[in-house]
């Protein structure tokens, strides 16, 4: 990130890319368009893949899942074309976008596949520690939101490991927000009642 005198116009733009795809709900869309009504109002009443598995349908949840990583991808390579010194701003309001999108009155999901695609994006490497992690913990555990939080801590802590201080800024900041946004799933993580993938919980 350049904080230099290019500053507003640049991050303002690298921060809109970002917001604009991340913002797009296709969990929600998706769930519309294949009958099985509004994903907010079933389940957990997240817009992610693991609310719409709960569905019954997986095909559906593994589109959602990978249209969710895509918009975290896209406007990152987008932007080491276009302004890559700002390309932090994009990848972090990418996920800001999915969790947060104007279109739904700013309730969206938890950014844990969104970020995925910003790490693929940032760096093979941070995107290959980030998918090992997530279906390593996700195949021990079947938790999922286990899974993604482990995933964005690890991965922001690979970024400091290897030098890539902006990269890891970005990717803490992050993962403070996936971290916050689950803190009822810690709450449940605690007690022993946080549902397994796969369960209508």
């Amino acid at each position: 990130m350049d904080f230099g005198t290019d500053f507003s116009i640049n991050v303002l733009w690298a921060a809109l890319l970002g917001y604009a795809f991340g913002s797009i709900p296709f969990g929600l869309i998706l769930a519309k368009l294949a009958g099985k009504g509004d994903i907010r109002q079933q389940g957990s009443g997240n817009i992610g893949a693991t609310n719409v598995l709960r569905t019954g349908s997986k095909g559906l949840a593994a589109a959602t899942l990978l249209l969710d990583l895509a918009k975290g991808l896209v406007p990152v390579l987008i932007a080491w074309n276009l302004f890559w010194q700002e390309i932090g701003w994009t990848a972090l309001f990418a996920v800001i976008g999915h969790c947060f999108p104007v279109w739904l009155g700013f309730k969206g999901g938890k950014g844990v596949a969104t970020n995925a695609g910003v790490s693929f994006g940032l760096g093979l490497l941070f995107g290959g520690v980030y998918a090992v992690t997530w279906l390593s913990v996700l195949a021990i555990t079947r938790i999922s939101s286990l899974a993604g939080m482990a995933a964005v801590v690890v991965t922001a802590l690979v970024a400091f490991f290897t030098g890539e201080t902006t990269i890891a800024y970005v990717l803490a900041l992050i993962a403070a927000l996936v971290l916050w946004l689950h803190r009822e799933n810690i709450g449940r993580l605690a007690k022993g009642t946080e549902p397994k993938v796969g369960s209508k919980g």
